[in-house]
């Protein structure tokens, strides 16, 4: 018997080649693998790719089956009923097509997607020279096999995909210290508190604003001039670069809710940034055909801008955006700044007070609060303004110092420097001596201010204002 040619062992090669790729043509978005986490009751979604017309069925190791077709282009989408969480309690899920995938170690609990800028993505271990507060402990006590975590790679594109690259992990001292700390300890909180696996997705870009993470259909319906112009800008901060490549490939995993860290980009165009955010969070909520979506979102802090109070401006924006929409909350960070660093370190802080938000709205958690006061009303009386608050049931109260950061205004718009006085039934005292006639308040409205005002709960106020005033 003559030996084989290197041309006909070459030919060979190729041949069995493509039939092992052809065998293996069945395979499922990034989303799905190992160590996953899905959310606990409830109908999740699963997607891939096959050859088309295929037939596609799914087995759950928690008794549930379900099946689809690939279509013409070989895309297949398919869900599957969950069920309830435990701790400790790990499933496979079986997937066959034209060749068989198993994912193994999967968890059924909370899972929340935190997205935004580097303050949402500044990690556990912190930037160099720039520490997380509690980062090391943090990290040594870390390791739990009922915390998963999903960190989206950075990408950008100019039609919406649908892959991404990541993996799940679970908790432990080198994934934890790479992961979002704000998410993180927000996960961690839930955790400790609820008793259930939690899965954690972190979608997030430094120095980025709000709408390249909108779709392009929504900015559209906006018709926001500054967004528009956009030749002069990183390929990052485009609009809709973002949600494209890194929300779009997410859409259809099931979550409990979604939170958000981001506003400084976004700082010089404050007067658009609520239509912008809502516009955002709409578009987002659609998505994942949910209109009462839980979303959070971690007030940006004081820091030392050189320019006028535009993060006043865009802080109360962010406020609005909370107070208007329906199941929309925020975390006030009014008291965790640094005037010289615009990475504050109080991350666990914020992440706590995102989590008093998710455990008294959706885990149904009785008696804690969740809100600092919110400014409501104002009426004038013998030369002094009196201010009324929700989410102070208890009462206001200054902690560590004395009410410092109120001016007050007539109807000059000239605002002077004022005294400030708790009154028993929790209404605030504004005045000034050289205000006869007081006509607005102002609180906190600068770029790096004290925080003096909370409830009796310990949360803070926000910056806030009672005028409508352009400047």
């Amino acid at each position: 018997m003559k030996p084989l040619s290197m041309t006909c062992i070459l030919a060979m090669t190729i041949y069995f080649m493509s039939v092992s790729a052809v065998a293996k043509e069945l395979s499922v978005a990034a989303m799905f693998s190992d160590n996953m986490v899905l959310q606990q009751q409830s109908e999740a979604e699963i997607w891939g790719k096959d050859k088309p017309n295929t037939s596609i069925s799914v087995s759950a190791s928690w008794g549930e089956k379900a099946r689809a077709q690939s279509d013409d282009n070989g895309n297949w989408k398919l869900r599957i009923s969950t069920p309830e969480a435990k701790l400790k309690t790990s499933y496979r899920i079986d997937i066959s097509g034209t060749s068989d995938i198993t994912i193994q170690n999967v968890q059924v609990g909370e899972v929340w997607l935190c997205s935004g800028q580097s303050n949402m993505e500044m990690p556990v271990k912190g930037f160099a020279g720039q520490p997380v507060n509690g980062s090391n402990n943090a990290i040594l006590m870390s390791k739990n096999q009922d915390i998963r975590m999903f960190k989206v790679a950075r990408k950008t594109s100019d039609q919406p995909l649908h892959q991404v690259n990541g993996k799940w992990q679970t908790a432990w001292t080198k994934s934890v210290s790479e992961f979002s700390a704000v998410c993180y300890f927000f996960g961690k909180q839930l955790y400790d508190v609820l008793k259930v696996p939690v899965g954690l997705i972190a979608s997030s870009w430094g120095g980025t604003p709000a709408e390249s993470w909108t779709p392009k259909s929504k900015l559209e319906s906006l018709d926001l001039a500054e967004v528009k112009n956009t030749s002069t800008v990183s390929p990052h901060r485009r609009p809709s670069v973002l949600y494209n490549g890194m929300i779009s490939p997410l859409v259809g995993y099931s979550i409990k809710g979604i939170l958000w860290y981001q506003g400084e980009a976004n700082r010089s165009r404050y007067s658009e940034y609520a239509d912008l955010l809502s516009a955002m969070i709409s578009a987002w909520r659609t998505d994942w055909k949910d209109n009462e979506l839980p979303f959070y979102i971690a007030q940006i802090a004081p820091f030392g801008y050189f320019k006028p109070p535009q993060s006043a401006f865009l802080r109360e924006a962010q406020l609005k955006v909370s107070n208007t929409l329906d199941n929309v909350g925020m975390a006030v960070t009014l008291d965790l700044g640094d005037c010289n660093n615009i990475h504050p370190a109080e991350k666990q802080t914020v992440s706590e007070r995102l989590a008093y938000w998710a455990l008294a709205k959706d885990y149904g958690v009785e008696s804690i609060g969740f809100s600092g006061p919110v400014y409501k009303s104002m009426s004038v009386k013998d030369g002094k303004a009196y201010l009324q608050f929700d989410y102070a049931d208890m009462g206001l109260a200054s902690i560590r110092t004395s009410l410092k950061g109120f001016t007050i205004s007539g109807e000059d718009r000239v605002f002077h420097p004022a005294e400030a006085f708790i009154a028993k039934d929790s209404s605030l005292s504004v005045w000034s001596e050289k205000v006869e006639s007081p006509v607005a308040v102002r609180y906190a409205f600068e770029n790096c201010p004290e925080a003096t005002l909370y409830n009796t709960y310990g949360l803070p106020a926000s910056s806030f204002r009672t005028d409508n005033w352009q400047k």
